[in-house]
């Protein structure tokens, strides 16, 4: 694991670990990947799925909830703050050590808000209330309906983790929504700026994943040879833009009034396709002020065998030609971002209600004994 201490103390990138289940937290193992360099965590619906219908972990807990009657929404939501307030108390040493730097925990809304602005305020004002913790960091999907709910919380001074970003055009909108949201807050008495923190999720791998599927489609040599180079490449030019609009005199404004960047966050880091190296998206997005957030196979092999190296704003020119490259031979780059924001909202949509739909199947057998 020297290699993840490493990773944030000599090149600036925090690892976290992306997924939660109760046996992480009750064996121990959650608190010994923090000792090793894991500096945070992030969970979505489908983690809770697996974490929840794979282990016998939350029957007593579940068994007490369902006894109660209530909807089993409620009861779902009760089983995931119990994993992350524990989340949070194993990685508050951590935020408290680098000064709310790291030690984040994501939670995210409902799934089915993903197209409701004024739902997806009212979700998030609500989890950061109930758990009220400084390292918490709640989860909005970067959809057209999201931007605005994003950009009020951060003007009320809440954290945010901005997920499902798919494009270089909606990154740069959520950019915009956490600046101007800051902006916003900056003009409220005695408001810290110091203590908003977020980070954009840029998904990496699924890109590849779809791009790939398109050149095969294509077929032409061309074409072909850029196969495994659409994520990379994409991820490099967004670490240029972050890097632009993070910088001047409307964020130095900012700055001076205590603000921290929106660090990008890799995510979707793990290889799908096996014909690619199984650290490919950590070795490639390693530099200063990002996080790259794990599952665990891809955090036990870039532990192992991990390239540790410079590489986000490394080869840039390639990286342009690559992106460019790819929309020539006729990916259309617009249509692949919004295929893959329908399919991830759609995908955490699925395992949530396949989830309560468990839940309420269990809970009815539970009460007819």
């Amino acid at each position: 694991m020297d290699r993840l201490l490493r990773l944030y103390h000599e090149f600036g990138q925090s690892p976290w670990l992306d997924n939660l289940k109760r046996g992480y937290v009750t064996s121990g193992q959650l608190t010994r990947l923090a000792a090793s360099g894991v500096r945070g965590l992030t969970s979505n619906p489908t983690i809770f799925q697996k974490a929840i219908q794979g282990s016998s972990d939350y029957d007593d807990q579940f068994r007490q909830l369902a006894a109660a009657d209530r909807p089993v929404v409620d009861d779902y939501w009760s089983m995931v703050l119990r994993d992350i307030e524990s989340a949070l108390d194993v990685f508050a040493p951590v935020y408290h050590q680098s000064y709310g730097g790291d030690g984040y925990v994501s939670v995210e809304v409902d799934p089915g808000l993903a197209h409701d602005a004024a739902g997806t305020e009212t979700a998030a004002r609500l989890l950061h209330e109930t758990i009220d913790r400084p390292n918490l960091m709640v989860k909005i999907p970067a959809t057209i309906e999201g931007l605005p709910a994003i950009r009020q919380m951060i003007a009320e001074g809440r954290s945010i983790n901005v997920t499902l970003i798919f494009s270089l055009e909606r990154y740069a909108a959520v950019m915009e929504a956490y600046l101007s949201g800051l902006e916003e807050y900056a003009a409220v008495p005695g408001a810290d700026l110091s203590k908003v923190a977020s980070v954009a999720s840029f998904f990496i791998s699924r890109v590849d994943t779809e791009i790939d599927h398109r050149l095969d489609a294509i077929g032409a040599p061309e074409a072909l040879a850029l196969r495994g180079k659409g994520a990379v490449a994409q991820g490099k030019l967004a670490y240029q833009l972050f890097q632009r609009t993070f910088s001047g005199p409307r964020w130095e404004t900012l700055a001076a009034r205590g603000a921290v960047v929106q660090r990008p966050l890799w995510a979707s880091t793990s290889t799908k396709n096996p014909a690619y190296p199984d650290t490919l998206y950590v070795d490639e997005l390693i530099g200063p002020h990002t996080v790259n957030t794990l599952p665990d196979a891809t955090l036990e092999a870039f532990a192992d065998h991990g390239n540790l190296a410079r590489r986000v704003d490394a080869d840039v020119d390639e990286a342009e030609a690559a992106w460019a490259g790819i929309a020539e031979v006729g990916v259309d780059l617009d249509d692949v971002a919004g295929q893959l924001e329908r399919e991830g909202v759609s995908s955490f949509q699925k395992s949530f209600d396949e989830l309560l739909g468990a839940l309420g199947t269990k809970a009815a057998e539970l009460r007819a004994g």
